[in-house]
């Protein structure tokens, strides 16, 4: 009898667990607010018929039709992006947003890519940057709130200063700005994520290059949500294992020409918060 009832109870608890992830996953019917900028092509922003495009909305669009929720996209410039999903201004950050163990501290990720930081400069000129360490004396532009920007202080303290040629770090609203400020030379250099130069590349018709060979600070990019949020984040899990299943993810990652972290990846970034 005892072996009865205690078979029975584990039986109960297995399938009241698993009704109440099923519960706590589905966002069937529900509008999910998502935090983006929407300044920062191919990631997010709007077309020349002002609807949304991007990785970002698209990964979004995708998520809802396996999850059954709608999404409504809220502009945040993005060094008030984390500021916001903490204050539940909307529920869930889909905006290129890095991965760090100072920003996973904060909120929670889940894990959609993986991509880098390319040098973009002007083709007229002489300047041609391979790496940071090429920084050293130049004026360096970007968007605020990057999350390489600890790095090239470092790198300016510990390498460049000595030398008395320190880097100029100059951040802008928008990588946009960022871009303008080049072209007008402003700055010397650009960096962005990678597919944020190429395309600022092909936009300004051949008046910049990318004078980096090969993806720096090689980096994972998530979702971000309010560390509360458990229910929300067990159903984008959800959603996320479904596009994942039926091959819509691998497609879509391809066609950006970025690659999906790997769990070891994330486990390394995320594992490292305490």
């Amino acid at each position: 009898m005892m072996k009865m009832l205690k078979s029975t109870f584990v039986g109960l608890a297995v399938f009241l667990g698993a009704a109440a992830m099923a519960y706590a996953s589905d966002l069937t019917g529900k509008t999910i607010r998502v935090g983006s900028d929407l300044t920062y092509p191919p990631y997010d922003y709007y077309d020349t018929n002002k609807k949304l495009a991007g990785f970002d909305p698209e990964f979004m669009q995708l998520l809802a039709d396996a999850g059954g929720f709608k999404i409504e996209f809220v502009d945040t410039r993005f060094e008030n992006l984390i500021i916001g999903v903490s204050g539940n201004k909307f529920d869930v950050i889909a905006s290129a947003l890095y991965i760090n163990p100072e920003r996973a501290k904060q909120i929670a990720f889940i894990p959609y890519m993986k991509t880098g930081v390319s040098i973009a400069v002007l083709a007229k000129g002489s300047y041609r940057p391979l790496t940071p360490e090429d920084f050293c004396g130049k004026r360096i532009g970007f968007i605020k709130g990057a999350a390489y920007r600890p790095k090239l202080e470092q790198l300016s303290k510990d390498t460049c200063a000595p030398k008395g040629m320190s880097i100029d770090i100059r951040e802008f609203p928008s990588s946009p700005e960022a871009t303008q400020a080049l072209l007008s030379g402003n700055i010397d250099a650009q960096t962005d994520d990678s597919a944020v130069i190429k395309g600022a590349v092909e936009k300004t018709s051949g008046r910049l290059v990318i004078s980096s060979k090969e993806n720096i600070y090689p980096v994972l990019g998530g979702l971000g949500l309010n560390k509360n949020s458990v229910e929300l984040k067990a159903g984008l899990d959800a959603a996320f294992e479904k596009i994942k299943s039926n091959g819509k993810y691998d497609a879509f990652l391809k066609a950006y020409n970025v690659s999906a972290p790997t769990p070891d990846e994330a486990t390394k970034v995320l594992g490292t918060v305490k």
